[in-house]
């Protein structure tokens, strides 16, 4: 075989194993994105379950329940709402209770109410607040139940979610361009002779690293296009299993997500490339024999 053929062989190598390695790196980052996604459509979610009661006194006419229904329903903070009559309240007590009110009271004690869901960007305590102080100038309203407990509890726990997720991928893209570095710099190393012959008939420096950061950037946006490859097959693989552990992955999403895998992987490889040619460029015929 001569020196030639096994140099190609050598680089074809060298070029494929550093596209798988670019590839595995590129896939956990892509788990990464889709559990954020995930996870923010959890946290949407779970806010938009919580909300206020708002009991309305037995004073209150059917007209002013009518406009204070019209007034949740246009509200910008209200997802959804429900309106409970008294009657309904007293049927609910009764069968969670056991207990005939009616009986023990002679009248029916509980006063109709709204349920209202308030959107996620509302679930704050601030803006509940904001709620409650307005809702409590009205007249025939008699109590505004919040659950700022159930608000407060979410939102640190929503909030210590994001700072883990944040953490882990400011951490896994570290760590990626820390071996997507090494793994370009051996594909660069295995032609470093090239460079030193380039550099010998006077080529420049910037048009000495160009095929390398071309070539480069095209291997990662490949390793990019397979790691969105074993991610469709994982994904397929969890929708036969349980089809609400993908709650929030659109095509919107996923395209964003394999978009910027690409992206990623082309940037990541084109500077590692840059680099790693840099320092061949920089060095003399004999440090290439220790390097």
């Amino acid at each position: 075989m001569s020196k030639e053929k096994k140099s190609k062989i050598s680089y074809f190598q060298s070029n494929f194993t550093s596209t798988v390695s670019v590839s595995l790196v590129l896939l956990l980052v892509g788990i990464v994105a889709f559990l954020a996604i995930v996870a923010n459509n959890f946290s949407t979610e779970l806010k938009e379950n919580i909300g206020f009661n708002v009991v309305v006194g037995d004073e209150a006419s059917a007209e002013d329940i009518i406009e204070l229904d019209k007034l949740f329903k246009t509200a910008p903070y209200a997802s959804r709402t429900r309106f409970i009559s008294k009657e309904e309240a007293l049927k609910s007590w009764q069968e969670e209770t056991g207990e005939n009110l009616v009986e023990l009271f002679g009248v029916n004690p509980l006063g109709a109410e709204f349920e209202v869901y308030v959107r996620s960007e509302y679930a704050n305590i601030d803006s509940l607040t904001k709620i409650e102080n307005k809702l409590g100038k009205i007249s025939y309203i008699d109590e505004i139940v919040m659950h700022k407990d159930e608000v407060d509890a979410a939102t640190k726990n929503i909030s210590n979610i994001a700072i883990i997720l944040l953490a882990v991928a400011a951490v896994l893209l570290f760590i990626s361009f820390a071996l997507i570095n090494n793994t370009v710099r051996l594909t660069v190393y295995s032609r470093r002779f090239l460079i030193h012959t380039m550099k010998l008939v006077g080529a420049k420096p910037g048009f000495i690293r160009k095929p390398f950061i071309i070539s480069n950037m095209i291997n990662g946006a490949i390793a990019a296009m397979l790691a969105i490859v074993l991610l469709l097959a994982i994904y397929f693989s969890i929708q036969e299993i349980d089809n609400s552990l993908l709650a929030g992955i659109d095509w919107v999403n996923s395209l964003i997500v394999f978009s910027g895998l690409i992206g990623i992987g082309a940037m990541l490889c084109g500077i590692a490339a840059f680099f790693a040619s840099s320092k061949y460029i920089n060095l003399s015929y004999d440090e290439l024999f220790k390097r």
